[in-house]
């Protein structure tokens, strides 16, 4: 999955298709992420010390990491990723519209260096 946490990503399908949102939490075993104001349900509360008023708490639920694009952020539009190497060995992901990288995926190694 190339999506991480702190990525600005846009829903591509489901109900909240074409919101952009940061991404809060990303679950790589389960392939599933959590974007701020997407998929927001309602999680019934009983009164508590914690929750002194208790009532319905507006959360947001995960939803599939396919159902969300990348955004990138040169162009600013929706891409795909890809991952390639640089001259000094360090890996990087890239966007495959217009070419631009979009951070380091890992740190540099001797035996990729070009030159």
């Amino acid at each position: 999955m190339r999506i991480r946490v702190n990525d600005v990503v846009e829903v591509i399908a489901g109900n909240d298709r074409g919101v952009r949102g940061k991404v809060l939490k990303a679950d790589h075993q389960a392939d599933k992420i959590i974007v701020e104001g997407v998929n927001r349900v309602y999680k019934h509360v009983r009164r508590s010390q914690r929750n002194p008023q208790g009532g319905r708490l507006s959360k947001e639920m995960p939803i599939p990491a396919s159902n969300a694009m990348l955004i990138c952020g040169k162009c600013g539009q929706p891409a795909r990723s890809g991952r390639r190497y640089r001259d000094d060995g360090s890996k990087e992901r890239y966007c495959k519209k217009c070419g631009a990288g979009n951070g380091d995926l890992a740190p540099e190694r001797k035996s990729y260096a070009k030159t």
